[in-house]
């Protein structure tokens, strides 16, 4: 699977390979093992909401030890990881989607969206997916991002809320 097959299959779905808004932390700690806490939680103790637990670019909020939002985090212009339940037989890979790829392979998915007007704003474009409500945020790069078209809106993440 490439890495825009799973961006994909998750705007489609709502599901990131078997990660879900809704399991329980301890599963998703079974499937991935252990997360990588927001320092919030390790001050707080693990029964503080609406905090992730990261696996390399990949995140976990969680509200009474429930995912709440699952979010793959991306800076364009660099390589990032996904842990290999996520994205088997990668160890890394280029962070660098446009806005238009991203539109033309949910097009050819026959993947439903929308701008969200929520996220909308500035620099920044949002996208809703239908029905799956999958948010994909889209920003212009820094000046010192290592892209080719500083014109252009790259994905800066994509995420699933629970409903």
């Amino acid at each position: 699977m490439s890495f825009m097959d799973l961006l994909v299959d998750f705007a489609r779905t709502g599901r990131i390979g078997p990660l879900h808004c809704g399991m329980s932390l301890a599963e998703a700690e079974d499937l991935l093992g252990p997360g990588r806490p927001h320092p919030a939680i390790v001050m707080k103790g693990p029964d503080i909401n609406g905090y992730p637990y990261g696996w390399s670019d990949l995140d976990l909020s969680v509200t009474r030890r429930t995912v709440s939002r699952v979010r793959v985090q991306l800076w364009p212009g660099s390589t990032a990881k996904l842990p290999p339940l996520v994205l088997p037989d990668s160890e890394s890979f280029e962070a660098t989607v446009l806005r238009e790829d991203m539109i033309a392979a949910l097009d050819a998915a026959g993947c439903a969206h929308e701008v969200d007007e929520r996220l909308t704003f500035g620099t920044q474009s949002g996208i809703l997916t239908r029905p799956a409500g999958v948010g994909m945020i889209f920003c212009l790069p820094a000046s010192n991002t290592d892209v080719a078209d500083h014109e252009r809106y790259y994905l800066h993440s994509i995420h699933k809320d629970a409903s």
